[in-house]
């Protein structure tokens, strides 16, 4: 797994989504700089990871969604290449046209920090595939605007062609007020590309791969994808 992962003025979580992909895979993902215009030969996956580019100045990630590497990102995604969003990814990702809908301000108007659980709704994505199928995890969540909200058409086509990735859940599975920490239409806290080869999800996973540190439930995301590396 050849993994690149996009560093924009502002990111802060590139190196916890280094070290989760380097303790899967083996290897060293290469940090690429925003206005860089080419990805590295040989690239399987891009990650762009939580943090707060440029500022959360206009909109979250609109700025980074206009940055000279989303070019060679938009490329990879439509060749087939994985791309996963994480958090401040997530909205670089919708504001770029990768994934659609928008990502905003949560409905109680305050940034939320917590552990979260979350419904995985499929296993059979280059994402997932290490979970069981519904399986509930639990993850760290820390952003202001992780309200996903999008058209009805939208909303229709994401849930018929399965395209939810995570729910926000309690640790049972229940999805209700009290699980939702920030409003997210239908409970929604990641949804897949029509290809399944770009995620954006506003749990960080990456934060949950040791147990000295909490728990281990993130772990599964990057063992999937080198597991897919290997398959191919």
């Amino acid at each position: 797994m050849k993994a690149a992962v996009i560093l924009f003025p502002g990111s802060n979580r590139e190196g916890d989504v280094a070290r989760a992909l380097h303790q899967a895979t083996g290897h060293e993902p290469q940090i690429i700089w925003h206005s860089d215009e080419e990805l590295p030969q040989g690239t399987d996956l891009v990650v762009l990871p939580g943090g707060f580019s440029y500022g959360d100045y206009l909109r979250c990630g609109a700025i980074a969604a206009r940055a000279k590497i989303m070019t060679a990102v938009r490329a990879h995604a439509a060749r087939g290449g994985l791309v996963l969003g994480i958090c401040n990814g997530f909205q670089i990702l919708v504001e770029s046209g990768l994934l659609p809908g928008v990502l905003m301000r949560n409905t109680h108007l305050r940034f939320v920090c917590r552990m979260q659980h979350l419904r995985v709704e499929t296993n059979s994505t280059p994402f997932t595939s290490a979970y069981q199928n519904q399986q509930i995890i639990e993850v760290a969540i820390a952003h202001g605007e992780g309200n996903y909200v999008a058209d009805q058409n939208t909303i229709n086509l994401l849930e018929g062609n399965g395209r939810i990735a995570f729910r926000y859940c309690d640790a049972l599975g229940q999805m209700n007020a009290q699980s939702n920490p920030n409003g997210s239409i239908n409970h929604i806290a990641g949804i897949y590309s029509e290809k399944f080869n770009v995620l954006g999800l506003m749990p960080h996973p990456e934060n949950l791969i040791e147990s000295l540190v909490g728990g281990t439930d993130g772990r599964g995301m990057f063992d999937s994808l080198a597991h897919f590396k290997s398959a191919a």
